[in-house]
């Protein structure tokens, strides 16, 4: 292996490694998430199967988040339902900070028992992917069926529909007394050096394809989500046999929850006086409710 270290103790969790191996054309990311689920997590009172949830759609933000070339655009995954007893997940991604949020009936959630099926908490719903770049001003957006046994497994078929390149995504989480850890492992798979959207076409039975995905799936969830194993010993346990790999250390991962008085003072202001009047409360005051970080805020404007 070249191009990168382990990460030190201090920066054992919540940091991307990417990750890439030339001679099969191929490119990765890994992660491990720790106090940073716990810092989302504890905005609101979640349920275990939520929680759970959560903590999955934040891996997969920080993996696929950590594509961007644009350090500040921003990755968004929706997942919404109109008969679901999970009826909105929305997580992001922007220069390494992730934010997520879930809305759910606790009454139906609380029938399902302890370990709903994805099927169970969302019924007929689908999967939204926007990327945001922001030094283009572009957005590209994919939409997929909730289908599968995981949000994983939604986003390689994302992957595969919408953007034409074979993805393998696996996700692991482990949660006790001692707070929420959960891993992710994401490898693509780009023939002949072809980047991005101007691919013409795509194999999923390329043999290159093919043989990174069996290396691949081979990770288990323990390794995932092992703090003792560093993410880059577990890229060289997939990989060793491969000529090169060569790994790097991407961004570190922080709670980003954005709201902030002076942001909705701004997005108020572009609402008419008598709009912004109707939305005042009996002391004169417009209050915003941040639902990713369940903070209400006092906007007073003339």
């Amino acid at each position: 292996m070249s191009g990168g270290t382990a990460p030190s103790p201090s920066i054992a969790f919540d940091q991307v490694l990417a990750f890439t191996v030339a001679d099969r054309n191929a490119r990765g990311r890994i992660v491990r998430l720790g106090p940073v689920l716990d810092d989302v997590i504890a905005a609101h009172s979640y349920p275990a199967p939520i929680r759970h949830l959560l903590a999955e759609a934040l891996v997969l933000a920080a993996l696929l988040g950590s594509l961007l070339k644009d350090e500040q655009g921003q990755l968004t995954m929706q997942a919404q339902t109109q008969d679901g007893v999970v009826d909105l997940l929305v997580c992001d991604y922007r220069a390494g900070q992730v934010r997520g949020y879930a809305r759910f009936d606790r009454a139906r959630l609380d029938e399902l028992g302890p370990s709903p099926s994805l099927q169970a908490l969302f019924g007929a719903g689908y999967l939204a992917i926007t990327f945001d770049l922001a030094t283009s001003d572009q957005r590209y957006q994919g939409i997929v069926p909730l289908e599968g046994e995981t949000l994983a497994a939604a986003c390689e078929s994302y992957f595969v529909q919408s953007e034409q390149i074979p993805t393998l995504i696996r996700v692991a989480i482990r949660s006790d007394a001692a707070g929420c850890v959960a891993g992710g492992l994401l490898i693509q798979h780009l023939p002949e050096g072809e980047e991005g959207r101007e691919r013409l076409h795509v194999q999923l039975d390329h043999p290159e394809w093919e043989h990174m995905r069996i290396m691949g799936g081979a990770v288990s969830s323990g390794e995932l989500v092992d703090p003792a194993l560093p993410l880059d010993d577990l890229v060289w346990r997939l990989f060793h046999e491969e000529q090169e790999v060569r790994v790097q250390p991407g961004a570190q991962i922080s709670k980003g929850c954005r709201c902030t008085s002076q942001y909705y003072q701004s997005v108020l202001s572009r609402f008419g006086p008598a709009e912004r009047e109707e939305m005042k409360n009996g002391d004169g005051l417009i209050l915003v409710d941040c639902a990713f970080c369940s903070r209400v805020f006092e906007i007073e404007l003339d």
